[in-house]
């Protein structure tokens, strides 16, 4: 009876397994529970044993101890070491297992790199510091090439990297250079600016260096030269500077030969959009400047800003609209700038569509710049009032007041609609069907 019962069993296992094999077309493989990372329970690329015994992937253990936590996840002891051991025999079992399942389309996992170390980076960064006393521009581009092939290896190498202060050492080795003839440092100094990029955000000390007037002199010869990537990266390290909240570097750099026609040049000739952003971002901030502002905002306007901005906001992404419109708002704060934007037609049709389309930001932007060009129209024809009101300004002011906004842009919205009525008799710009009572608030 008992032998019946256990050939029954194994023969209803062999019919669910042919059953399964018929419905699906093929047999589901199960990878084995010892290969599976207990955290994430997938397939384990580089399995590390942690004191307590239990083997983890690499990736999963480490971002669970840099969340804060100091206890196994599976038997919830303390860990006496949090130094992972590469676990090899697992791992070579792995991809034993992998070679033999390739036919259900498994991939043999590579055999990874051993991660570096605090001990390492500290080394590498102390005789950069060496090499940059030396003024051997040879030597510290070669350790730099080390620190940014080592960081592109992994997320583990690069924040073990950033952690221990690279962007700090490389800064102030820029900065060392830097101070040297340009000519002849030129690839040290590239190699330095292209790794730093991949560190950002910088702390204040790394700031510090960067932000000096040799570094940020270095910084402009490369803006304004011809290497698309020495381009990038040098608007992206003057990125970084501008939004820390040290006001005299921006001044100072507002303030240097060739800055504000390369950052235009970037805009006028994009490379990339990140590129373009980190532009639209520097100058924005040199233009709502109290010092500086209204030389560089003339300036701006004589190269033809204001017409760019608003080519590009004809069909632009989010990001890059509502940089777009903080640089043309900062730029009608000057009178130029105004009577520029008043003289192109596109002006009232890209701001009036802008408002409720795009973000909260960028109905406050575009508010603002139609409040500061239309408070000021003086021309008894009603210039810019009468534009907006043609492109249907007075229904979007209505709706926008309707929905809610804040108190800033619901002031500038309602001295809007007051100096807009004004020119109402002008043209009908209402449909009279239009019935906005049934509309409520958000909240």
């Amino acid at each position: 009876m008992m032998i019946s019962s256990w050939r029954r069993r194994r023969a209803a296992r062999r019919a669910g397994k042919e059953q399964q094999r018929n419905e699906n077309g093929e047999m589901k493989l199960m990878i084995p529970k010892d290969f599976r990372c207990p955290i994430s329970l997938d397939l384990m690329k580089d399995p590390v044993t942690l004191s307590t015994g239990i083997t983890y992937d690499r990736e999963n253990i480490e971002k669970w101890i840099e969340a804060g936590n100091f206890t196994c996840p599976l038997t919830n002891q303390v860990f006496r070491s949090l130094e992972p051991i590469p676990n090899h025999m697992i791992r070579k079992r792995i991809q034993d297992w992998c070679v033999e399942n390739r036919s259900y389309g498994i991939e043999r996992i590579p055999t990874p790199r051993v991660p570096v170390s605090s001990m390492e980076v500290l080394e590498i960064l102390s005789k950069i510091n060496v090499a940059c006393k030396k003024q051997d521009g040879e030597a510290c581009r070669d350790l730099v090439v080390k620190v940014k092939s080592l960081a592109k290896e992994s997320e583990r190498n690069k924040r073990c990297i950033m952690t221990n202060g690279a962007g700090s050492v490389l800064s102030e080795a820029f900065e060392a250079f830097s101070r040297a003839s340009f000519d002849e440092n030129v690839a040290v100094l590239e190699e330095i600016l292209s790794t730093l990029t991949i560190m950002f955000p910088l702390d204040g000390e790394a700031k510090g260096f960067l932000g000096s007037v040799s570094a940020m002199h270095c910084l402009i010869c490369f803006l304004s030269s011809g290497e698309l990537s020495r381009r990038r990266n040098a608007v992206l390290a003057l990125r970084e500077l501008v939004l820390s909240s040290d006001q005299r570097k921006v001044n100072e750099l507002s303030e240097m030969e060739g800055t504000i026609e390369a950052l235009f040049k970037l805009i006028k000739d994009p490379i990339c959009p990140t590129a373009t952003k980190a532009s639209l971002t520097v100058i924005y901030h040199i233009i709502t400047s109290s010092s500086t502002n209204e030389k560089q905002v003339a300036k701006l306007v004589n190269l033809g800003l204001v017409s760019l901005l608003l080519e590009t906001l004809v069909d632009t992404e989010r990001g890059m609209c509502e940089k777009a419109l903080g640089v043309l708002d900062g730029i009608c704060n000057s009178e130029e700038g105004r009577e520029m934007a008043c003289n192109n037609s596109l002006s009232m049709p890209v701001l009036v569509k802008k408002i409720l389309r795009v973000s909260n930001l960028a109905t406050e932007f575009s508010v603002s710049i139609l409040w500061k060009l239309c408070k000021n129209e003086k021309r008894e024809d009603g210039g810019v009032l009468v534009e907006a009101l043609q492109v249907g300004a007075f229904q979007k002011l209505l709706l926008l007041l309707q929905l809610g906004c804040v108190d800033n842009t619901k002031e500038k919205v309602s001295e809007l609609l007051q100096l807009l009525n004004l020119h109402r008799n002008k043209l009908e710009c209402v449909d009279p069907m239009d019935n906005f009572k049934d509309l409520k608030r958000p909240f």
